[in-house]
């Protein structure tokens, strides 16, 4: 948060990047629901070759407007809006979104490591490094920007709040 001219705050840019993420992420799979197919093999696994039909609708098309969603909660994280009741709803929205993000993320990359799935889950060596490296990061990199946005949409109410 910094002071603007009219000695109000203004959020930093933490709803911006989570708006950005979105959007990178919106894409990616707009991409493979219109059949593209690069990195969605190391993601998807089986589903990937198979296409089924609920997977290309909800866990594609659905997915990527879950994320054009996501992109207008960063958006209005970043931004001024009325305050009150809209404000406290943008700003727990935010907070939701960090947790699911997070917990995602962290959940996977522990049952990965851990191969606490064990037998019952068939994942490929490429799968695991790729979802090690790459998809379980990127969900917290979404969690943590999601995070900052939404407390600094909540300092914007209380201006006083420490900073820290």
């Amino acid at each position: 948060m910094s002071e603007d001219r009219r000695g109000g705050t203004r959020p930093g840019p933490w709803g911006l990047i989570a708006c950005a993420w979105a959007l990178v992420f919106a894409a990616a799979h707009f991409y493979w629901a219109l059949g593209g197919d690069l990195g969605l093999a190391v993601s998807a696994g089986p589903l990937a070759e198979e296409r089924p039909g609920w997977f290309v609708l909800v866990g594609l098309w659905g997915v990527g407007a879950l994320c054009l969603v996501g992109a207008a909660l960063g958006w209005l994280l970043s931004g001024s809006r009325p305050d009150g009741a809209a404000e406290r709803v943008v700003t727990a929205l935010g907070w939701c979104a960090c947790a699911v993000l997070l917990a995602r993320g962290l959940a996977v990359e522990a049952l990965l490591l851990f191969d606490t799935a064990g037998r019952w889950v068939e994942v490929s060596a490429e799968q695991r490094l790729w979802t090690l490296l790459l998809w379980n990061p990127w969900f917290v990199v979404g969690g943590l920007a999601f995070g900052l946005a939404a407390r600094g949409s909540g300092r914007k109410r209380n201006p006083r709040a420490p900073s820290g």
